[in-house]
């Protein structure tokens, strides 16, 4: 009797605790704390996959975008190559130069990207052709062609007519203002900055370019460079031989109406 009593007490007792630990209930724990854990193992698991990903949350870059040390040497051979052809194209023997039909030149930079010099960089940017498809007016004198045979293989340029330079101004002028540009749709703009000059509307500015007039550098720095429009497929074709042999740059003469009617 007293072995049976010992192993009915011996089954019931794990029971009997299995029931007080149920009655005492779960630990209390803070709301704020519970939202500091779910924080935590949130921003535990972002890392953890930015790290499976290897690029911390940012876009990944493609292989083509990714520069080779054999990249950086051919670049640095392009801009020294550049520099070198542009010498030579200064001391190079000139035959006579054609006549100059015009006052006024339309310059248009098509190319020029990596593989350009540093200096060449810098005569584009005297120019205020700090990108491709811009387009500026300038006076023909011999200290621009002598600029313009400096970055032949990056400009096209030739001697717009007037119906040009008005849809140019009409269409692409524009001046800038507290650092904006700003299309002359408002004379009074024009007014109180040329009106000294007798410039009081766009018309005027139109007939002060046509004629290289006066004040035709006052308007020139009212001016911003006109963002011209990437030509269709065929009408540059990325050579970097002057128009007369077949190629994209240097001088088109009256040629340059018809590039600017495709690029306006």
């Amino acid at each position: 009797m007293a072995e049976e009593e010992a192993k009915v007490v011996a089954v019931e007792e794990p029971k009997v605790m299995a029931v007080e630990e149920a009655n005492k209930g779960l630990d209390y724990i803070p709301e704020v704390i519970l939202k500091k854990r779910k924080n935590r193992d949130e921003l535990a698991f972002i890392r953890k996959k930015q790290l499976e990903l290897g690029n911390f949350g940012k876009k990944k870059k493609k292989v083509a975008d990714i520069k080779r040390p054999e990249d950086f040497v051919l670049e640095f051979r392009a801009k020294e190559i550049d520099l070198i052809r542009m010498k030579q194209r200064v001391k190079r023997p000139r035959a006579i130069p054609p006549p100059v039909k015009s006052n006024l030149v339309f310059i248009i930079r098509i190319q020029g990207k990596n593989d350009m010099h540093p200096k060449t960089k810098k005569v584009l940017n005297s120019m205020q052709l700090r990108s491709t498809f811009s387009g500026v007016f300038a006076k023909a004198t011999d200290g621009l062609f002598q600029k313009l045979l400096k970055v032949q293989p990056y400009v096209t340029y030739g001697y717009p007519n007037g119906k040009s330079v008005k849809d140019l101004i009409f269409k692409k002028g524009y001046t800038i203002i507290e650092g904006n540009p700003v299309p002359l749709t408002d004379n009074n703009i024009i007014e109180q900055a040329l009106g000294e000059h007798g410039i009081f509307c766009i018309e005027d500015i139109v007939n002060e370019i046509a004629r290289v007039g006066d004040h035709f550098r006052e308007v020139m720095r009212f001016l911003g460079p006109l963002k011209l429009n990437k030509p269709e497929a065929g009408v540059l074709h990325g050579k970097k031989q002057v128009f007369s042999e077949g190629g994209d740059t240097g001088n088109r003469e009256d040629k340059i109406n018809d590039l600017i009617i495709k690029m306006n």
